[in-house]
């Protein structure tokens, strides 16, 4: 069994968000209004931020349940790292 369940579909996800950044880069080239190029960049901000919520709960689900069975306070002191950098 694979040990991170949501793989697959974070795969997918990242494949949409880096489509929509092409996307974004395309209408920069072609001059498109101001407007419509940040509501792309807010759709894939908010794209990203539930990629980074699926990858967190998958990483809590698995490694860290893990880490706290085997006491390995660096796996958390990561996580902890991660957190701080991701919000």
């Amino acid at each position: 069994m694979e040990k991170h369940k949501h793989r697959k579909a974070v795969l997918n996800r990242m494949s949409r968000a880096i489509g929509h950044m092409n996307a974004v880069k395309r209408m920069l080239e072609d001059g498109r209004d101001c407007s419509d190029v940040l509501i792309q960049l807010s759709a894939i901000r908010s794209e990203i931020t539930n990629v980074s919520k699926v990858i967190l709960q998958d990483h809590i689900d698995h490694c860290i349940v893990d880490a706290v069975k085997e006491n390995d306070e660096a796996v958390i002191a990561n996580l902890k790292s991660a957190i701080e950098r991701l919000i």
